[in-house]
């Protein structure tokens, strides 16, 4: 893969873990990763995550929590922002 593609594409994950969590740790890119892509994949081909949830119970658990945590993360970015008028 090309090397420029892939700095620019980190640069990406980098930026959106910070403007959604706050957290651009390395753990935190992972994370980003893994929530964007089962999100993606949860909607364009929901019947292909429905039978991976069934057949993996214990890391569906494990996603679930990865997307309560982004979640909570970005509720807590979401608050310290000034209101917008």
């Amino acid at each position: 893969m090309n090397t420029d593609f892939e700095k620019e594409f980190n640069a990406l994950v980098l930026k959106t873990a910070e403007l959604i969590t706050g957290d651009t740790s390395p753990e935190m890119l992972e994370k980003i990763k893994i929530w964007a892509f089962f999100n993606h994949v949860h909607k364009s081909l929901p019947a292909l995550t429905s039978h991976w949830n069934q057949t993996h119970p214990e890391s569906k658990a494990e996603v679930r929590r990865i997307f309560e945590e982004i979640r909570d993360l970005n509720q807590a970015q979401q608050a310290k922002k000034p209101e917008s008028k």
